[in-house]
């Protein structure tokens, strides 16, 4: 959705504040595709600072399924997007400082408000997903969920040559 910001940018400065619905059914990454379960709308907030400055707030909440980090049970992980960004037209995209935020989302006076969303999920997104604390995951020759049963393979074990570094933890294992 392009939300219009030419109000904002003119000379009464008036405030953009709508709700905006998240058109995306999945979320596609470089690391998968995830399914969106639930998702309320975006509430965005639009505010003059100065000149061609302005802040951009937004809350909302995304649940995608995600796939277990262990053992691939799909998890239904909510995301709680929680946004600021200042943002200033007269520097070009990759000039910006630390208090400046990029602003590849925005093309003229209008806001892609589906880009910024799409940015701000992948900023949010968790690095490790599980589907309970003691997941056993999976067994690495045959495959088998160790949370549902045990599996007939043969232990690996260890590399032998890491037989000193297993030592050194074994002594100092704390009780």
């Amino acid at each position: 959705m392009l939300l219009d910001l030419s109000g904002v940018l003119s000379e009464q400065h008036t405030e953009l504040i709508q709700d905006v619905d998240i058109d995306m059914t999945e979320f596609r990454a470089g690391y998968g595709s995830f399914s969106v379960l639930k998702k309320t709308p975006i509430s965005i907030r639009v505010t003059h600072v100065k000149e061609r400055k302005f802040r951009i707030t937004g809350s909302g909440k995304v649940t995608f399924e995600i796939p277990c980090d262990r053992c691939l049970k799909p998890v239904e992980t909510e995301l709680v997007l929680d946004f600021v960004k200042n943002i200033d037209l007269d520097v070009p995209d990759g000039g910006q400082t630390e208090e400046l935020d990029e602003t590849n989302y925005i093309d003229g006076y209008t806001l892609d408000a589906d880009k910024l969303v799409c940015g701000e999920i992948l900023i949010g997104w968790p690095t490790k997903i599980l589907c309970s604390e003691d997941c056993k995951g999976m067994c690495g020759v045959c495959g088998q969920n160790l949370n549902q049963g045990t599996c007939d393979c043969e232990d690996a074990g260890l590399d032998p040559r890491m037989s000193v570094i297993r030592d050194v933890f074994k002594n100092f294992k704390e009780v």
